[in-house]
């Protein structure tokens, strides 16, 4: 068995497949660094993150693929939870390179082509549902607060709606999940951390302390509307936890009790 072990990046695993193909030895297993190894392997090999070499392999991939196809390749790295995605790409663009007249993105009878398909769909669809879900609280300071969870790391792409659509405001959104955020200023967006485990990050709530004084009251306005437009005798509450998962609740202002 041989295993390649790199830095958990796009462009490190880009790196993975140029340095695969130059010294042909093409790996079994992809490891992130710092992950625990199988007890029995062959060989060990660490890439290095090279810009350069992940740039030719894109280049390469540009000529092969279609403007939606690449799109795949790169949103399929941020679906998390779903096993060895990343083996997953890595054999996928194996293939373009090696498949003959025509493209593999077509070809709906490769399996991993299908399951290709398949983790695109559920990326985007997690990245839609942020846009629908987040639910922003005003702090004390000003600042439009919006926690949330979503399924996969799809942050970085609901973003660019978030900025133009309040652009003038300032906000921060951030994934409780993975640890991370971005704060828009009014003039950029910056990616943020916490420095420790806020009370409000595990509720979804802003308390006493953060909250600004009439926030509570525009929830209750917004949670009164809410109720008042709600027809008891058309609800269908399968249907309503299919289009509105529960796993979100815990972050909309009007499922608050």
């Amino acid at each position: 068995m041989i295993i390649y072990t790199y830095d958990n990046t796009f462009e490190g695993l880009l790196t993975c497949v140029f340095d695969a193909w130059s010294s042909r030895r093409f790996p079994d297993k992809l490891s992130v660094e710092g992950d625990d190894l199988p007890l029995l392997y062959d060989s060990l090999y660490h890439v290095v993150t090279e810009r350069e070499k992940a740039e030719r392999v894109w280049n390469g991939l540009r000529k092969k693929l279609s403007g939606e196809a690449l799109e795949q390749v790169s949103l399929c790295f941020l679906a998390d939870g779903e096993p060895e995605v990343d083996e997953l790409i890595f054999r996928y663009i194996r293939k373009v390179f090696e498949y003959g007249e025509g493209s593999i993105e077509v070809n709906f009878a490769d399996a991993d082509v299908k399951r290709m398909s398949r983790v695109y769909r559920q990326v985007t669809y997690e990245a839609e549902r942020m846009r629908m879900f987040v639910r922003f609280q005003k702090a004390a300071d000003g600042t439009y607060f919006a926690p949330f969870d979503p399924k996969h790391n799809v942050l970085p792409l609901a973003i660019s709606h978030f900025r133009d659509r309040f652009r003038d405001q300032r906000w921060v959104i951030y994934d409780v999940h993975r640890g991370y955020g971005f704060h828009y200023d009014l003039h950029e967006v910056q990616e943020i951390t916490f420095g420790s485990e806020e009370e409000f990050l595990r509720t979804g709530l802003l308390d006493a302390e953060h909250i600004s004084p009439d926030e509570k009251l525009l929830q209750n306005m917004w949670k009164a509307y809410f109720h008042h437009i709600c027809i008891p005798e058309r609800l269908n509450p399968r249907k309503h936890r299919k289009d509105l998962p529960v796993r979100y609740w815990k972050y909309l202002t009007e499922k608050q009790k």
